[in-house]
């Protein structure tokens, strides 16, 4: 009996034929659908998909010339190019099979066949089918990859006490599978310091997975983190691997994580302790390896007493917890992150511009940066991108008013800055928090970031 069954659609105008076919594959594991009428492959392949496709050459219409067939393989292959046919024909010769071949046919049988051979070519098409999945599972993972090392800033960079504790903590878990939770606000490069894990651990040649938890919807949360077949929902085009397929043998990153509703926790929950997810539309389960990491800037703690967190879940992200410094706290390196963007928004913008003035540097390092260093970070890129002359100055950093305004708004009625004080204030209130400090402006989190990066916070 074959290990692996696979999913195989038949089409042939012999009802014999095909049922004797159903029985001798389904013996060996095989899910088998077959089809005397070829006028419905389409419907089949637009509601399915198939590790294997049987298809006769010859039809009611054309009994040997094979064009029904070789119509048909070509509208096949239109649809699906990476699909495994193999041609079944009574009447085959030579010069027929080859030009199958050449149109994309992976085989070609000869009925009546034997059936140990029917078997084999079978199985071998499967296994081919699996690689052609493979292949494109690693290309998407290669994709990802990519773009990982294309992100602008690759590396934590600091000196100060606060984040040299953080780098102990780094080099003691990299080496490790254990899960860690890193906990921190928003802006303090928690993803960075997830990549530092991945880049020290014994997976760092495997893929380093990102996804953020907090804008994935409910109904696109299984297919986006287990994948999906095609033809599983309206949209599924096709076969796609999940987040988990994709950082299989790496390590995969879940941020913002405390976002998650409780019937998404308990999916989530579930993948974690059987370590196998099963795609949307799929029937058989897929066994996976990966190094977990978690981020929020939510207290979880505190959410699982109130009943909004599990507990089960968190005892099982949070073997090794990491707690990331906020800005507020590392202000000697202000000056080492301010050059180090500094001179990376200097050559992305083609601006010849190579030191921050002292004033300009004292200013950085009196600010309370309620947002962190995604806050220094746009800071730096606006003044970078607005300045004329070759050193920033103090006057080039525009958030000092809007502190000294924190107090009271009376002193200006311009729209834009009134906005970007009460942002700033609501940013301090919280600690940086986003979404607390969305909710205490009545904006949703995604109009909070763009109003942040409009004005540079």
């Amino acid at each position: 009996m074959s290990q692996e069954g696979g999913k195989i659609l038949m089409i042939d105008d012999d009802e014999d034929v095909l049922l004797a076919a159903k029985m001798l594959l389904k013996k060996q594991n095989h899910q088998v659908l077959i089809e005397k009428n070829p006028n419905k492959i389409p419907f089949l392949l637009h509601n399915d998909t198939y590790d294997v496709i049987l298809l006769d050459m010859n039809f009611s219409k054309d009994i040997t010339s094979g064009k029904e067939g070789f119509y048909w393989l070509e509208q096949i292959l239109g649809h699906e190019p990476n699909a495994v046919v193999i041609m079944i024909t009574a009447f085959g010769d030579v010069e027929m099979a080859v030009k199958a071949l050449k149109m994309g046919a992976t085989d070609f049988v000869l009925k009546p066949w034997q059936n140990e051979k029917l078997i084999a070519t079978i199985n071998t098409a499967i296994k081919l089918k699996h690689s052609y999945l493979e292949v494109d599972k690693l290309k998407k993972a290669k994709e990802m990859l990519e773009e990982q090392i294309s992100k602008p800033f690759g590396d934590i960079i600091g000196d100060s006490p606060a984040i040299k504790d953080v780098f102990t903590i780094i080099d003691k878990v990299a080496k490790t599978d254990a899960n860690v939770l890193i906990l921190g606000e928003n802006g303090t490069g928690k993803e960075l310091i997830a990549r530092a894990i991945h880049q020290r651990s014994l997976r760092k040649d495997k893929s380093f997975v990102s996804v953020d938890m907090g804008a994935i919807t409910e109904t696109l949360f299984e297919s986006e983190l287990f994948g999906h077949k095609k033809g599983a929902f309206t949209d599924a085009r096709e076969d796609r691997p999940g987040r988990f397929e994709l950082a299989n043998g790496g390590t995969l990153f879940l941020d913002e994580i405390g976002n998650l509703s409780m019937s998404l926790q308990s999916k989530l929950l579930s993948a974690l302790q059987s370590r196998e997810v099963t795609r949307v539309g799929a029937n058989q389960a897929l066994a996976v390896d990966i190094r977990l990491i978690c981020a929020t800037n939510m207290p979880l703690q505190k959410m699982v007493q109130e009943g909004t967190f599990r507990q089960d879940l968190l005892y099982r992200i949070n073997t090794v917890e990491l707690q990331v410094p906020p800005l507020s706290e590392r202000m000697d390196d202000i000056p080492l992150l301010a050059k180090h963007y500094l001179n990376y928004y200097s050559k992305k913008y083609h601006k010849n511009v190579s030191t921050i003035a002292q004033e300009a540097m004292d200013k950085l390092k009196r600010y309370p940066w309620p947002g962190n260093i995604r806050e220094l970070q746009h800071a730096i890129e606006r003044a970078v991108i607005m300045t004329d002359s070759a050193s920033l100055q103090e006057s080039d950093f525009l958030f000092s008013r809007s502190m000294n305004n924190m107090t009271s708004t009376n002193d200006t009625l311009n729209l834009d800055e009134v906005e970007k004080t009460a942002i700033v204030k609501a940013l301090s209130m919280h600690g940086g928090n986003i979404s607390k400090a969305a909710d205490e402006l009545g904006l949703t989190r995604a109009s909070l970031y763009r109003r942040m990066e409009k004005y540079g916070l």
